[in-house]
């Protein structure tokens, strides 16, 4: 089984969501991730961009991805990650008639994603309230750090700041350490996911009343949506939760351990699992110990059990655990690297890399991860990999708004687009 999902790279969407215009006026990573999957699912994305800079992750290096002669194509991979399935269209919105071609372009748009600062796009003549009059049907999603109103909703968001302010920090990372971010920038991407759901819910309400509707998505509001079970204990109880590193707050054992040659994630999810793994592991005086009988009673006495556990953990490699734990049912698996994860076999069957021509060298293969979505009758396809900036600027404007050859020229000499 191969590692890689072929594209065939035609340019015309038959996805679940083919037939619907999304206008991107997004930027960095929440915004964009987004609309990738929209665009994944069919839509036809046209990506606006600040004319002779464009997305700011283009420059996001020291990763990017070169052509056939070695040569920087100007898209980092950080900008590669979020932007495939999309037309790039580069506009002076400064610029009277830049600002007016993107409102014709939103007046024509069954979608419009963006996350300027709250009213930023106001004076461009391309707020929600300038648009819906004439555009009743429109889906207009903002995508900002605090949302449209309270305290905060004029301040800029970063994921790394609202990692810690929205609780997230103080349940990652060991007991007696610092809070922790995560590796990725996880509350820009929930956000991306969340507004695409809410984005989607609006699409199904406008198939029943033909009415489009204002979709409003702040960084810190789905932040606190997912702390989910961790932020039910302290609303259950109010006691604040503490930090555990890799193990759980509420089941024992189910954490990191260190073996022989390297870490193990052991996940014991009931009393049953436990008593096997105590015989294959050699520990049968804790299967019959009443301390550690039920989860709740290894949960009170954790630090003695994972202490004995520990001690049994590292006495053998991780292949002995892997293979011998999987054969009674006890749940337990690797640490991987990236490197791992890429060649582990059920990620190669299973198609999560993608491999797409560049945009601008089609002899270079950009490796990219795939979507995860399975669906049987609509899949996702990947026609386009990340655009260079402005790349599809001529063709959209012909296309979508119906402007002669001589008049896109005109605007490029003007500096209009």
């Amino acid at each position: 089984m191969t590692d890689t999902t072929s594209s065939s790279h035609d340019d015309k969407a038959s996805g679940a969501l083919s037939g619907l215009l999304v206008l991107d006026l997004t930027r960095i990573l929440a915004g964009p991730f987004c609309t990738q999957m929209l665009g994944d699912l069919g839509a036809d994305v046209i990506k606006i961009e600040r004319p002779g800079a464009g997305d700011d992750t283009r420059h996001w290096g020291p990763n990017y991805v070169r052509d056939g002669d070695g040569v920087n194509t100007g898209e980092s991979a950080y900008f590669v990650s979020a932007n495939r399935n999309k037309r790039s269209v580069t506009v002076d919105l400064s610029h009277p008639e830049g600002a007016a071609l993107v409102r014709r372009l939103a007046l024509q748009a069954d979608i419009l994603v963006e996350n300027y600062k709250v009213g930023g796009l106001a004076k461009y003549g391309l707020s929600y309230d300038d648009l819906k009059a004439e555009n009743p049907g429109l889906i207009y999603c903002s995508i900002t750090g605090f949302g449209q109103n309270g305290p905060y909703a004029g301040r800029a968001g970063y994921d790394f700041m609202i990692q810690g302010l929205g609780g997230v920090m103080s349940l990652t990372g060991e007991p007696d350490g610092m809070p922790m971010k995560t590796g990725v920038a996880i509350a820009d991407v929930m956000c991306g996911m969340y507004a695409s759901t809410g984005i989607l819910a609006a699409v199904r309400h406008r198939e029943v009343s033909g009415q489009g509707q204002y979709v409003d998505m702040a960084l810190l509001d789905t932040q606190v949506a997912w702390l989910i079970n961790q932020g039910l204990d302290y609303l259950t109880t109010g006691q604040l939760p503490r930090r555990h590193g890799n193990a759980h707050p509420n089941i024992v054992p189910y954490q990191a351990f260190s073996a022989q040659d390297g870490h193990i994630i052991l996940a014991v999810g009931n009393d049953d699992q436990f008593r096997r793994f105590c015989v294959f592991a050699g520990l049968d005086d804790l299967a019959d110990d009443t301390r550690f009988a039920t989860n709740n009673a290894r949960v009170g006495h954790r630090d003695v059990l994972v202490e004995r556990i520990a001690e049994a953990i590292a006495s053998h490699p991780v292949r002995h655990w892997l293979e011998g734990l999987e054969i009674i049912g006890v749940p337990c698996g690797p640490v991987n690297d990236l490197a791992q994860v890429f060649d582990d076999p059920q990620v190669r069957h299973r198609g999560m890399v993608v491999d797409l021509p560049h945009e601008s060298d089609r002899r270079v293969h950009a490796r990219q991860i795939a979507s995860p979505i399975k669906l049987s009758e609509t899949p996702v396809s990947y026609r386009r990999s990340a655009p260079s900036l402005g790349q599809h600027t001529g063709e959209v404007l012909r296309e979508v708004l119906g402007l002669e050859a001589d008049e896109v020229e005109r605007l490029q000499k003007q500096g209009v687009v």
